[in-house]
């Protein structure tokens, strides 16, 4: 194990190991863009070791993976960005895999690859993708962008080369069930190199019998055909050979089969079922008509019941802003001025001699008590407001 663990002690060898080689410029500066982004993005998955790393988000109840590939010359070339499954955004290109905005044209050495894929997010948040509907190709199959060469192995300094792929792994032979597919022993291609899933086929669904299902989720089992047919085994070349030739013949033969006439005796069963559930249904329409007069009277009742609800709220409404503490101060204020106003006619017509002393001073001081009274009314309201609009306490 010494080839993996070049430190390590022991393995028949007494040589002090040799220091790690120190990592390029390069290669530097491509673990500060990949430290970046796991930093941005906690819930990342690296797919393969400094080549693929995969991001999950949700945004309007649709999942989106984003996956981020980088090249062996990664920071000097672009990473390459796409999504699944594909979606219609302004910053994808026409088949909605690739991100091709400016975010990734206008890449640089110098760009923060963590605040570039956060920023995408953002962008998604603000402007939702929208599913394209044809997407239906096999999960995560991200297809290799044209013109981009394969992945080169990674020459970490640290460890060996690791040894190449064979071109096709054979499966070790084990006892297997008769009726288990030979297919499962079969040769295996290798798993790419680079990180990427190949094309893979989408799996087939496969079922004993062939259901007929209706719009009304009704299923119907077709008879079983049989391979062979005991009726036409007894006829001679030429009867086959008039009955493939002359059309009539091939249909009366056709006619008498069990499973069309077992098919038949499905559908005239099922028409006669269909009338009498129609027949049920048109005995129920005087309640459900009755019913839905209900429903509609209803409706109106409560359309009445809200539209006098609403007018008792506007009314509420009313009466609080004229009780507000707000109101009754500048109502308060008015109040003394009026009584201010009239003490002061009082006392010119008394200084006219238009009023005698003793009506003067009973009105004048009436006026005059009732005009202080409503000012120290004013000032006590007008500082319990200040106090409760200091405490953020609305009264």
């Amino acid at each position: 194990m010494n080839w993996l663990f070049p430190l390590a002690k022991g393995g028949g060898s007494s040589s002090p190991a040799a220091p790690l080689p120190a990592l390029t410029s390069l290669q530097q500066q491509k673990q500060r863009q990949i430290e970046s982004l796991r930093g941005a993005h906690a819930s990342i998955a690296e797919i393969q070791k400094d080549v693929e790393y995969r991001l999950p988000f949700t945004v309007n109840n649709l999942t989106i993976n984003i996956n981020i590939l980088l090249p062996p010359q990664f920071p000097q070339e672009k990473p390459v960005i796409s999504v699944f499954p594909p979606v219609r955004h302004h910053l994808m290109d026409k088949q909605g895999v690739y991100v091709t905005g400016p975010l990734i044209s206008n890449f640089t050495m110098h760009s923060d690859l963590g605040k570039i894929i956060q920023s995408l997010l953002d962008e998604f948040w603000k402007n939702p993708p929208v599913l394209v509907p044809s997407s239906t190709s096999f999960p995560y199959l991200f297809n290799k962008p044209a013109g981009m060469p394969p992945y080169a192995p990674q020459g970490f300094p640290f460890l060996p080369p690791y040894p190449p792929q064979e071109t096709n792994r054979t499966m070790a032979a084990v006892p297997v069930a008769e009726s288990v597919s030979s297919s499962y022993t079969t040769d295996k291609p290798a798993a790419p190199s680079y990180g990427l899933i190949a094309d893979l086929p989408l799996p087939v669904p496969t079922a004993e019998a062939v259901l007929q299902v209706g719009q009304n989720g009704f299923t119907y089992k077709m008879p079983d055909v049989p391979d062979t047919f005991p009726e036409l085994s007894e006829l001679s070349i030429s009867q086959l050979t008039n009955m493939n030739e002359q059309e009539e013949v091939l249909l009366e033969q056709f006619v008498t089969l069990p499973q069309l006439k077992q098919v038949i005796t499905d559908r005239d069963e099922l028409v006669k079922s269909i009338e009498e559930l129609a027949k049920k249904n048109l005995l129920l329409e005087p309640s459900l008509e009755a019913k839905r007069q209900m429903v509609l009277d209803k409706y109106e009742q409560l359309t009445q019941m809200k539209a006098a609800f609403e007018k008792k709220m506007q009314r509420q409404h009313e009466l609080n802003e004229s009780c507000s503490p707000s109101a009754l101060q500048a109502r308060l204020k008015v109040a003394a001025h009026e009584a201010e106003e009239e003490s002061d006619t009082i006392a010119e017509d008394f200084l006219e001699g238009k009023t005698e002393i003793d009506d003067f001073l009973s009105s004048f001081m009436e006026k005059r008590m009732l005009c202080h009274c409503r000012r120290a009314k004013e000032e006590k309201l007008q500082q319990a407001i200040a106090m409760h609009s200091q405490f953020h306490a609305p009264l």
